[in-house]
């Protein structure tokens, strides 16, 4: 297995289709930091609030003239740390964990309890999820490779959303905004959905050439990534122990020739 020859000492990686997992190599019940993986769990929470109309996705949220969709899309202006905003609304795509800190505020404000309780209800417990939120709602989840593929399966056939949700948070908000991908560089256009990053032609990339231009996910800051392809009905997640600036140059390239390896023996 091409992870067996990865820096990080513990590496847990899984594959899964919309019936399930098909195949995984590592401890998957051990708990690792999602970092910014949480980021698609918070997403989908909010998802879910929208659907039960706590909030719109259209309502004021963050700084003034944002809405939530701003804070979901990094399009709110705000900084990657900080509340003063670096750019207009709608102007750049800013990647921001303060968005999402605010999002979480906003959802907990409306929804009249804690944040941590209304992510729980709504999303981990009803997919099973051993991990749990312990800080901030932009970094701060906790969880196995078994709870990563729950969610990569729940992205591919959604339960807890309709799928025109779905689609509508994968494809891309804010069409043409121009941005940094944090640790790849400046992209134009830099393209996001609701929550999770949309590869488009992004170059250089952290998936593979052989995932469409439709994939969506994340990686995080904890050496761990889930992407999602919706035209080979397929997502992979990896989790590591090994923070992700501890082995960047590496990273950059084992993640990609991992992805063109699952979607070659996945295509036959």
């Amino acid at each position: 297995m091409q992870v067996d020859s990865w820096s990080p000492d513990s590496v847990a990686v899984g594959v899964v289709d919309p019936d399930g997992v098909r195949d995984w190599h590592g401890d998957e019940a051990r708990e690792f930091r999602w970092a910014s993986i949480t980021k698609p769990v918070v997403a989908l929470a909010t998802l879910v609030a929208a659907e039960e109309d706590v909030v719109d996705l259209d309502g004021e949220a963050g700084p003034p003239g944002s809405t939530v969709r701003h804070l979901l899309a990094h399009a709110s202006g705000l900084p990657f740390d900080g509340t003063v905003p670096l750019a207009g609304v709608g102007e750049r795509r800013i990647y921001s964990n303060a968005g999402f800190e605010m999002l979480a505020q906003h959802v907990e404000r409306q929804a009249e309890m804690p944040f941590v309780e209304y992510l729980t209800e709504a999303v981990l417990e009803p997919l099973e999820f051993s991990g749990e939120l312990r800080g901030s709602p932009a970094s701060g989840l906790y969880g196995t490779l078994l709870d990563l593929l729950e969610l990569g399966q729940e992205l591919l056939r959604p339960t807890l959303v309709s799928a025109e949700t779905l689609a509508e948070a994968t494809s891309v908000a804010f069409p043409g905004l121009v941005g940094v991908l944090p640790d790849f560089g400046r992209m134009d256009p830099n393209d996001w959905g609701l929550g999770v990053e949309v590869r488009g032609s992004k170059s250089p990339h952290w998936t593979g050439s052989r995932n469409s231009p439709r994939t969506f996910g994340h990686f995080g800051g904890s050496g761990a990534f889930l992407w999602v392809d919706p035209a080979a009905k397929l997502a992979l997640g990896v989790l590591t122990d090994r923070d992700f600036d501890d082995w960047s140059d590496e990273a950059k390239r084992v993640w990609p020739e991992l992805s063109d390896a699952v979607l070659a023996e996945a295509s036959g």
